[in-house]
C-alpha cells in the first residue's frame, strides 16, 4: 500500500527497494496478466524470456524523445521498420497493389483511428458539417473520435444472427458530407469480419476513403489465412480500401502501448500531420497527437518482432487457434449457454438462453474461480454476452476452464439471477442524464458497493443496474462511477 503519510511525493526520498516493494504491493491487487486466465485488456504469449527482452530495449530508449527524429536517428528507424512489417503482412509494399503504402506508430488503437477519422476530416475543408458512416459493431474509439472532432456520426445497424453490417445499409448512410466509411477486422465485441470488400466498394464508388479497424486482428488474421483459416479479404489488396489500423500491442506481443496506423499512400496520410509555425518558438510539426513521444515501447515492440519472427507468429497463431476451437467447445458443452457467433478470429463469445442462467452472476462465479472474462451488455437486439480475448497463453489452461465453466454455471443457476429493488428499476428506467444530483449518484453508489477504492469484487448488480438504464443515462453513471474511484490520494 502507499504509506498514507507521506503519499507519492514525501518530503525526504525512500530507498529504491522500499518503493519497488511498495509497487509490488500494489500490483499484487491486479488482475494477473500472464497465465492464460484473463480474457481481456492483456496479450500474453507465453514465450519465456519475451518479457525480459522488452523490458530490456524498452529501459535501452526509455529517454529517447521522438519529438525530433532528426536528433534520435535510432527511434526513426525502428519506427519505419516497424511499419513496414505491418505493411508488408497487410498487403502493401514494393510488388503488391499498394506499393505505396506508409505509416505512423501511435499509443494504441484509439489514437490511431482518432488519426484515420482527422486525415478524412482535413482532407475536406470544403465541407463543414463532415461524417463518418460506422457499424455499431465499430470501435468505441470512432464515437470518441467523432466527439473529439466534431464529426457527426451515423451509425449503421448488424443484423442480430450475422452480427454485421449490410452492405445495403452501409450504401444507404452515405451523404455528400461523409469523409470516411469504417469496416472492422474482426468486430472487437463479437470477433466477425465485417464485409470489407463489399463496403470498400461502395464507399470508393463515392469517393470516399475507407478505414479497416484491425487492431484487434491485423497482426492474427494474416496467419490464421496461411494456416487454411478462410479469411476473406480485408487488407490493402482491396481495392478501395485506404487506410488500417493493427496494434502491436495485441496480437504482435509488444508490451503497451504501440499501434500502427498505415496509409495507402503518402497523399492520404498527409491531412494526418500537425505543423504549426506561428509561434516564437521551434517549429512543430507531429505526426500523431503526442508531440513528446517516449521510445521504450517503440523499441520494446522492434525488439518483440525481431525476436519471434514470422515462424514465431504463425507459431503463436496455430496455439491460439487450437485454444479457441477449444473454448468454444467447452461452451457448447453447457447447456444453457450459445455462442454467439461461431469463432472466426481470436474471439470466443457467448450468451445464456435459459432465464434463470444469469450471465453477470456466471461472470462473477468465474472470477471468484481464478478466471476474469469480459461482460458485455445487451444492446438493442443483441443479448447481454461474455467475451473471450484468447491468446496463446491460454492454450494450457483450456482442459481447465470447461469444467470451471460447468462449475460456474451450476452456481450462478443455484444463486438465481440478480435482482434489483422495483425502484432502483425504476428510476434507472425514467432518470435523464440531467436529473443526476450528487446526493443521487452518491446514493445509488453506496447501494452497489461502489465508492472510494477499489470496485467490490462482484459486479452482478452493477452490471444489472447499467444495462436497465438507457444507453445516455448508462454512461453517464460510468462516468460518475469511475470518478468515485479516481480521487487523489493527499
Amino acid at each position: 500500500m502507499i504509506d498514507e503519510t507521506t503519499g507519492a511525493l514525501p518530503v525526504e526520498g525512500v530507498p529504491a527497494a522500499r518503493v519497488l516493494d511498495e509497487i509490488r504491493g500494489l500490483r499484487a491487487a491486479d488482475r494477473p496478466t500472464h497465465g492464460g486466465r484473463l480474457f481481456a485488456y492483456v496479450y500474453d504469449p507465453g514465450v519465456a524470456g519475451l518479457d525480459e527482452l522488452a523490458q530490456a530495449a524498452h529501459a535501452g530508449s526509455a529517454h529517447v524523445n521522438g519529438l525530433d527524429p532528426t536528433a534520435f536517428p535510432s527511434l526513426l528507424a525502428m519506427e519505419n521498420a516497424l511499419v513496414g512489417a505491418a505493411a508488408r503482412l497487410l498487403g502493401g509494399g514494393p510488388g503488391t497493389s499498394a506499393p505505396d503504402v506508409v505509416g505512423s506508430v501511435t499509443s494504441g488503437g484509439t489514437e490511431s483511428l482518432i488519426l484515420a477519422v482527422k486525415a478524412a476530416r482535413d482532407a475536406r475543408p470544403d465541407l463543414a458539417e463532415p461524417r463518418i458512416v460506422v457499424p455499431v459493431s465499430g470501435h468505441a474509439a470512432f464515437a470518441k473520435a467523432a466527439h473529439y472532432l466534431r464529426v457527426a456520426l451515423d451509425p449503421v445497424p448488424v443484423d442480430p444472427v450475422t452480427l454485421r453490417p449490410a452492405v445495403a445499409d452501409v450504401a444507404a448512410a452515405l451523404r455528400p458530407e461523409t469523409v470516411l466509411v469504417v469496416a472492422s477486422a474482426p468486430s472487437y465485441a463479437h470477433g466477425v469480419i465485417d464485409p470489407v470488400a463489399e463496403i470498400a466498394a461502395v464507399a470508393a464508388a463515392a469517393g470516399v476513403r475507407c478505414h479497416v479497424d484491425a487492431c484487434f486482428g491485423g497482426w492474427t488474421l494474416p496467419w490464421l489465412r496461411r494456416l487454411g483459416a478462410p479469411v476473406p479479404p480485408f487488407d490493402f489488396a482491396v481495392p478501395g480500401v485506404t487506410s488500417i489500423s493493427v496494434d502491436l500491442h495485441k496480437y504482435a506481443y509488444a508490451p503497451k502501448g504501440v499501434s500502427v496506423l498505415l496509409h495507402r499512400d503518402a497523399g492520404l496520410r498527409a491531412p494526418q500531420f500537425f505543423a504549426y509555425a506561428d509561434w516564437p518558438g521551434y517549429t512543430m510539426v507531429n505526426p500523431v497527437i503526442a508531440s513528446t513521444r517516449s521510445g521504450g515501447p517503440i523499441a520494446a515492440a522492434y525488439a518483440t518482432l525481431r525476436h519471434l519472427g514470422e515462424d514465431g507468429y504463425l507459431r503463436l497463431a496455430a496455439v491460439t487457434r487450437d485454444a479457441v476451437a477449444g473454448l468454444a467447445d467447452a461452451v457448447r458443452a453447457v447447456d444453457g449457454l450459445r455462442l454467439l457467433a461461431e469463432p472466426e478470429s481470436t474471439v470466443v463469445c457467448f450468451t445464456a438462453d435459459d432465464p434463470e442462467l444469469d450471465l453477470f452472476v456466471l461472470v462473477d462465479e468465474l472470477t471468484a474461480r481464478g478466471w476474469h472474462t469480459q461482460p458485455q451488455l445487451a444492446y438493442g437486439g443483441l443479448p447481454a454476452s461474455v467475451h473471450l480475448t484468447v491468446t496463446a497463453a491460454v492454450a494450457p489452461r483450456v482442459a481447465e476452464f470447461g469444467p470451471a465453466l460447468a462449475e460456474a454455471a451450476a452456481a450462478a443457476r443455484t444463486a438465481g439471477p440478480v435482482v434489483l429493488p422495483p425502484e432502483l428499476l425504476a428510476l434507472a428506467g425514467s432518470l435523464t442524464p440531467e436529473a443526476l444530483t450528487p446526493d443521487l449518484i452518491a446514493g445509488l453508489a453506496a447501494g452497489l458497493g461502489l465508492g472510494a477504492g477499489p470496485a467490490p469484487d462482484r459486479m452482478a448488480a452493477v452490471n444489472t443496474l447499467l444495462q436497465a438504464a438507457p444507453v445516455r443515462l448508462r454512461e453517464r453513471l460510468l462516468v460518475e462511477f469511475v470518478g468515485l474511484l479516481q480521487r487523489p490520494t493527499w
